[in-house]
């Protein structure tokens, strides 16, 4: 099977993005995006060829980078836990411009006592930008982990504060 992945430059670096047949499977961001493009490849789709090329989600990233798109709309191909799953699908409700809380999430998945749960599954998110983790932060505002860092999701955030250019 062949594995496609392109690269889309921002402000803080490459943001690596790959997909299979059935759908966007990873984005990885900073220098070291694709030695993990490649790990997450093998972890998953064994000797799968990993080849560069345009994919359906790069015009995307582009428009979501510039501002011009807050919402997504590509088949993703995720490999995860049911839980795992049920936190993507609610992160991906969360509005653009808007963030929840850990418990808030595990609210919207039924598990209200679940908040360290739903920052693991967060934490495990292979794809992020598309699917939004960065708009989750503590109960109290305080912005916590993020798998590219905090300073991405400090700029993923104000990219898509209310008057920015982003938003």
């Amino acid at each position: 099977m062949n594995i496609s992945y392109t690269v889309v430059e921002s402000a803080l670096g490459p943001i690596y993005a790959a997909e299979s047949k059935s759908g966007l499977l990873c984005v990885c961001l900073g220098p070291g995006g694709y030695e993990e493009l490649v790990a997450y490849v093998r972890r998953h789709y064994g000797d799968s060829r990993i080849v560069p090329d345009v994919i359906e989600a790069t015009g995307q990233l582009v428009e979501y980078l510039s501002g011009r798109r807050r919402r997504f709309d590509l088949s993703l191909d995720l490999k995860g836990t049911a839980f795992q799953v049920g936190v993507w699908q609610a992160l991906q409700k969360i509005p653009y411009g808007r963030t929840w809380s850990y418990g808030q999430v595990a609210g919207a998945v039924g598990q209200p006592k679940a908040a360290r749960a739903v920052g693991r599954a967060c934490g495990a998110n292979p794809i992020p930008l598309v699917i939004p983790c960065h708009r989750v932060v503590g109960a109290d505002g305080d912005l916590t982990g993020f798998g590219g860092g905090l300073e991405w999701k400090e700029w993923l955030l104000e990219l898509e504060k209310p008057g920015s250019a982003g938003a």
